[in-house]
């Protein structure tokens, strides 16, 4: 049809269309009635209570003592409340009751600035959790995914670095990312390269008695480019691995990014987590302001009988020492509803 050629107008009707179809549907549903078998059953919908407190119901408790529960804050979490200064803020937050800590910067301190914090922490009965040891260079290009002898001397390196920020400070565990994918190798080398890496990291940490976290983060919101973006893929490499110093980190609020389904992939990935990180999800900020059932996730993981240190890698919603208070009364609620049985 040329350009300045009118259309024809077609003899289709819509509602003759819609009344065939109806007719069509009714006709088919006549002819042949669904009987429910082994390959097609109903929808089955199970009775009974759920073994957690509802996220609305209030725990009536008068405790004020330490956290029993290990959530571990950060720096910054509670400058409006603290100050600037680091010591001020781990003081703060043990005078809050928090028993544990994160620094993913902690390998970029200083040794000096490293010992200070962690006699501080030793004072003040504080537990260092995990800081970030590699691949802090996998952002920029692919590392941990190649077979590069150059790329893995990199990564070993600065696992070395992350033995010795271990020593000085007491960590037991240290996270490790897995960089940006190679768009020229298939996925399937990558991976064998990712684990044949982590198998030369092993042998440098676990004389020391230090575990490797392996953390997949999210390529949907916050990095695009990362390699390992999956709980599957993650308990995959460290099945894979075998050693007991690579775990992997399950990060609520990633694979709430990625896939959801929180309570089932952490029964799926059990045998291989060491550690716990949260965060709400959109936003990344506190538990209990976005999407996920916190309040039933934790008492979960608390059931299965996890009492590590949980990671509050989050930001603060509200503002100034008002909002960093009501952050730490709804941890408090948290810890409540986990310990409710003693």
């Amino acid at each position: 049809m040329s350009d300045d050629q009118p259309m024809q107008k077609s003899p289709f009707s819509r509602r003759a269309f819609l009344a065939a179809s109806a007719a069509a549907a009714t006709s088919a549903c006549s002819e042949r009635t669904w009987i429910p078998d082994d390959n097609h059953a109903p929808d089955q919908f199970s009775r009974g209570s759920t073994p957690y407190i509802d996220t609305l119901q209030v725990v009536d408790e008068d405790y004020d003592g330490p956290f029993r529960t290990k959530f571990a804050p950060h720096f910054g979490m509670f400058e409006d409340s603290a100050g600037t200064e680091l010591i001020d803020q781990l003081a703060f937050a043990a005078d809050q009751g928090f028993r544990a800590w994160e620094d993913n910067f902690m390998p970029r301190r200083t040794p000096d600035q490293q010992e200070r914090l962690a006699l501080a922490m030793s004072d003040l009965g504080i537990e260092m959790g995990i800081f970030v040891a590699a691949d802090r260079h996998g952002w920029s290009k692919p590392t941990m995914t190649t077979a590069d002898p150059d790329a893995r001397a990199m990564f070993l390196e600065q696992i070395e670095e992350g033995v010795a920020c271990a020593e000085r400070t007491g960590a037991t565990q240290m996270t490790v990312l897995a960089g940006r994918y190679d768009p020229g190798v298939e996925r399937q080398y990558q991976l064998i390269n990712v684990i044949e890496n982590l198998r030369y990291a092993c042998d440098l940490i676990e004389s020391h008695g230090l575990t490797m976290a392996l953390e997949p983060i999210n390529s949907g919101t916050d990095f695009p480019h990362v390699f390992l973006d999956n709980i599957d893929d993650a308990y995959l490499i460290c099945r894979a691995v075998d050693r007991p110093g690579c775990k992997l980190l399950f990060d609520i609020y990633h694979h709430q990014v990625m896939d959801g389904n929180i309570i089932q992939a952490i029964d799926t990935s059990w045998d291989e987590i060491s550690y716990f990180q949260i965060a709400d999800h959109p936003g990344r900020n506190e538990p209990g302001s976005g999407e996920v059932n916190y309040s039933n996730v934790l008492q979960h993981i608390h059931t299965k009988g996890y009492r590590g240190i949980i990671g509050m890698e989050h930001g603060v919603n509200g503002e100034g020492a008002e909002g960093e208070a009501r952050m730490i009364a709804r941890y408090r609620g948290f810890d409540a509803l986990m310990n409710r049985d003693g």
